[in-house]
């Protein structure tokens, strides 16, 4: 592997990071003149950003590199700048005081947590935080939404060159659609429509009763699927008609944005239904929804409405499929089943080129579609079939793909569980937590955010031990880059000329 175009690479991506750092200063002094937290985060932002320059500029213009990048250096960039930006990205959250950040590892974790999309937070008071670290919070998630190597390959001209390597290793789904025939164009186009739709749900939240700060950073957080909220209640704290614009747009954000893109260029909404994966989405979104409405309205103990009970139901699904991980209703009160559902959710996701985490949407519908097809060739042996996706037909190649991403994804989620089992302290009535351990793994391998018992809806990750944290945040990283990205660097042959 070429280390020094791997480093060259990454000093170009922190100087970006340095100048974005900038960027929560106007909030800090706009709320130091004028709120009276009076936001002291100004010099924290300053000298992240010197740090960052700093370092970034001297990887880049002292490290010479020659040749040309190849598969290996994209995934040893992709996977170390998420790393290297969770660590600078960590600093204000050292440099200011935020309750229940106590120690660089708490640091660490919220800030992979942000460029993750993954939403799970050890801050325990939000409406005490300045804003200009709430904003930056929202930030991170918004720029790791897309991907910040999608990012660079969009603005910044000396990462053309293996550019295709860098857009494999790090856009997530089966297969990567290229919107032209030049890399960086292809990336331009994507945070074009994702801006574009971040824009609209900004002026929507501001519609519908938020103030302009909080509509921003929602809309930002939203479209990242992301989940982290500037409330302790999350988007419980909101009325109806901002819970309904957030469903909305959680819902869009679980898309594949390529279909937003023909569906905007074409003006032919018809282009979202001739994609099968989509069809299947809105299917299990729509059955998810109704079965957890009938459960809870059956469940005489849960207050509400025959509406707010289906409007919860509906900001629930939605919210963990699209893994935003935002809550309005503290949903372990829930019955049994709806739970299993819900669990079901973030272990899936949404859609490939979507922002969202987890399986994805179109590998459950390979996989379903698979073993029908060996049933059926069980049945007539003779039969010559082939699976078909949106009428064009799968190559062997992608569904090997699949199957052994899917046996792969439950693996590391075991293994996962296991470590989180040996290092959570003991359940109330003895034996391990099993059901925070396994939840845990589950909804920060698939970026969703909240998760079940002590680290459920209504809670944070601060009782967390440190060991788990960690676990948490690899979990964060493998399950946002789509394991194989990082799984290839602990094979010694990658290392080797």
């Amino acid at each position: 592997m070429n280390v020094r175009l791997t480093l060259r690479v990454l000093g170009g991506l922190m100087m970006f990071l340095g100048v974005m750092l900038v960027t929560p200063i106007p909030f800090s002094l706009w709320y130091r003149r004028q709120d009276a937290l009076h936001d002291g985060a100004l010099w924290a932002f300053v000298a992240s950003s010197v740090v960052t320059l700093l370092i970034g500029a001297a990887l880049y213009r002292l490290v010479r590199s020659q040749g040309d990048m190849t598969h290996r250096e994209g995934f040893a960039v992709v996977t170390f700048g998420w790393i290297v930006y969770a660590m600078f990205g960590s600093l204000p959250y050292l440099l200011v005081d935020v309750p229940g950040i106590v120690t660089p590892t708490d640091a660490f974790f919220e800030a992979m947590s942000g460029f993750s999309t993954t939403g799970a937070s050890v801050i325990t008071a939000l409406e005490t935080v300045p804003k200009s670290v709430l904003f930056w919070r929202s930030l991170t998630q918004w720029l790791g939404g897309m991907g910040i190597i999608v990012l660079g390959l969009a603005i910044l001209p000396f990462l053309g060159v293996g550019g295709m390597q860098l857009f494999e290793a790090e856009v997530p789904g089966p297969s990567k659609d290229r919107l032209s025939p030049r890399i960086q164009d292809t990336a331009r186009v994507l945070w074009g429509v994702y801006a574009l739709i971040t824009v609209a749900q900004i002026l929507c939240l501001w519609a519908s009763g938020m103030d302009l700060f909080e509509s921003l950073c929602h809309a930002m957080t939203t479209l990242a699927t992301g989940g982290f909220s500037t409330r302790d209640a999350s988007l419980a704290a909101y009325g109806t008609a901002t819970q309904v614009v957030v469903i909305v747009f959680m819902f869009l954000a679980g898309m594949n944005f390529a279909l937003h893109y023909y569906a905007l260029t074409r003006r032919n909404l018809r282009q979202y239904w001739s994609s099968e994966e989509f069809r299947f989405y809105v299917a299990i979104m729509a059955g998810a929804v109704l079965v957890i409405t009938l459960l809870i309205a059956s469940d005489s103990g849960i207050p509400g409405s025959l509406l707010a009970k289906l409007r919860d139901a509906a900001f629930q699904a939605v919210s963990l499929a699209s893994s935003t991980g935002y809550v309005t209703a503290d949903f372990e009160t829930w019955p049994g089943l709806a739970q299993c559902i819900l669990i079901s959710l973030m272990l899936m996701c949404a859609c490939a080129g979507s922002t969202s985490g987890g399986i994805k949407v179109i590998r459950i519908l390979l996989v379903l579609k698979y073993s029908v097809l060996q049933i059926s060739h069980l049945i007539h042996p003779r039969e010559v079939r082939v699976l078909k996706l949106d009428h064009r037909p799968v190559s062997r190649e992608v569904i090997q793909g699949v199957l052994s991403f899917v046996a792969l994804y439950m693996g590391v989620l075991l293994m996962g569980t296991f470590l989180m089992a040996s290092v959570l302290p003991p359940a109330p009535h003895g034996g391990a937590d099993l059901l925070t351990a396994f939840t845990s793994v589950i909804t920060t391998m698939g970026n969703v955010g909240p998760a079940m018992g002590v680290a459920g809806p209504s809670e944070t990750y601060a009782s967390i031990p440190m060991a788990g944290k960690l676990v948490l945040t690899v979990c964060m990283l493998v399950g946002r880059l789509e394991l194989f990205t990082v799984l290839v660097m602990f094979f010694p042959s990658f290392w080797k000329k």
